[in-house]
């Protein structure tokens, strides 16, 4: 699909120091006139972003007219409201830190155009900014009271900017036109454009290459265009309409900074944000299960610098205890305890990860069941069963250094226990209408849920052994109804 870029800024006279452009509207061209929804991209340089001012009814307007806008009105508010909530907090990396160990003044005042700093040492920095609050200007003032803080975040205007900030804006947007905002390539026409963000080099990848090539070819079956990006396209993102993530969710990861960024911009998104964030802390899971009486092991929760007594609660749970960091994920940040001495060791060691961590009584079982939840309906049903000669599924201390897994069988869902699946839908019912993997086992009182995993593998001939292709159609004509419902 072709692609429009619209700067829409205040007063022309601001542009004075750039090229003319036939894409340049003020803010009252722009909110009188309908411009052409197709893939339009709006750029929103106004002077003046405030809450219900000029220039916050161009990015408002301009995602009710359903086109990609920058800055969004999410960003705009996070920025208007920095002081209240700082959303962002010790971003500073090892070439910033070094700068400021020389720097004499306790406050300094940066400008970021489209992530680039006008102090080099600071680009680093200013790419975690722009990706957290997507926005073509910011202006920063770090401040020293005793340590390097973010004293104010605001968005930046033309109008304020001097000769050498000036070329640097200039150089700044064109490069990021070239990268980001460019005329798509010459292809087949598809309705809607998905990107799938996956990680070639991750140890444990949620989707090997064959499932995503499968995916790929379901999309265009859903007249959706699908496309792998990395890490490294963060900045392409606005080019699509959907993303879908195929790589290990964490909170304080650039894979939570895509479903967020995907969010605020109105594209669906899978894994959801609202998904990631209550399925990778296992503490959250822990007392959202509890609330609604869903049934799951016995588990406390240990909290560093309090007094513990490891024999009590070692002695309540039973032995073995399992301990677990909140967002471990692949078996990994587990660890099982086979008495008092070795609870309170290995918790010590697990803490110097997490301040909390989760004492969990002990279920043997020879696999687990996982359920594939997709918007509340499940679609896929595997055993998964515990490494050889190990209690988990993953066994990270093999002495060849990689990961061993245990086998599996895959099954209809039909053929699943009836409890399992029901269990594995009250779950995700609590988490959203995403793309879910429960884990759960099936004990002598019944079945309890291990995990929820908001980003489950699907692997080519494991999750899709007994449905084949069909599990990948069913995921991307989801993607198709949610694109056409949005």
């Amino acid at each position: 699909m072709q692609q429009h870029v619209h700067v829409v800024i205040n007063d022309m006279s601001d542009w004075q120091p750039y090229y003319p452009s036939q894409s340049l509207l003020t803010a009252n061209e722009y909110l009188s006139t309908h411009v052409s929804r197709t893939r339009s991209h709006i750029l929103n340089l106004c002077d003046d972003l405030s809450y219900l001012s000029t220039g916050y009814y161009v990015s408002l307007l301009a995602e009710a007219r359903g086109q990609r806008v920058m800055p969004s009105v999410t960003t705009i508010n996070d920025l208007n409201n920095f002081k209240h909530y700082q959303l962002l907090t010790n971003v500073l990396d090892k070439s910033a830190s070094r700068y400021l160990a020389n720097y004499t003044d306790d406050a300094l005042d940066l400008i970021i155009c489209f992530g680039v700093s006008d102090i080099d040492e600071f680009n680093g920095f200013a790419r975690q900014l722009f990706e957290r609050y997507p926005c073509p200007l910011l202006r920063v003032q770090l401040r020293n009271e005793g340590r390097w803080y973010i004293h104010s975040l605001t968005a930046g205007y033309l109008n304020q900017l001097d000769d050498a900030q000036q070329t640097m804006f200039g150089d700044a947007l064109d490069a990021f036109n070239k990268k980001v905002w460019r005329k798509a390539r010459a292809r087949k026409e598809y309705r809607y454009d998905l990107a799938i963000l996956y990680n070639p080099d991750e140890a444990i990848p949620t989707s090997d290459k064959k499932a995503l090539n499968l995916f790929i070819k379901a999309a265009k079956e859903a007249d959706i265009e699908a496309e792998l990006i990395t890490a490294a396209d963060f900045n392409r993102l606005l080019e699509f309409d959907a993303l879908f993530i195929r790589e290990t969710t964490r909170i304080n990861h650039y894979t939570y900074h895509f479903a967020k960024k995907a969010e605020a911009n109105g594209m669906v998104v899978i894994d959801h944000p609202e998904s990631i964030v209550k399925c990778a802390n296992k503490v959250f899971l822990k007392e959202l299960l509890e609330q609604h009486q869903v049934g799951m092991p016995r588990t406390e929760l240990l909290l560093s610098g309090t007094d513990i007594n490891y024999h009590e609660i070692g002695e309540s749970l039973g032995y073995p205890v399992v301990l677990k960091i909140p967002d471990g994920s692949f078996s990994i940040g587990v660890e099982k305890a086979d008495n008092a001495e070795q609870f309170k060791a290995t918790a010590e060691e697990l803490f110097a990860q997490s301040t909390i961590l989760l004492a969990q009584e002990f279920m043997r079982t020879d696999y687990d069941w996982r359920i594939g939840v997709l918007n509340n309906r499940p679609i896929y049903a595997c055993q998964y069963f515990m490494a050889r000669n190990h209690w988990q599924i993953y066994n990270h201390k093999e002495s060849s250094g990689r990961a061993k897994s245990g086998s599996f069988e895959t099954f209809g869902v039909h053929q699943a226990p009836k409890d399992v699946v029901k269990i594995a839908l009250q779950a995700t019912r609590l988490i959203g209408d995403g793309l879910y993997g429960v884990d759960v086992k099936m004990t002598a009182k019944g079945p309890v849920i291990i995990e929820i995993n908001d980003n489950p593998s699907i692997e080519s001939g494991v999750e899709d052994k007994h449905l084949g292709y069909e599990l990948y159609r069913l995921i991307m004509a989801d993607f198709g109804r949610r694109l056409d419902e949005y």
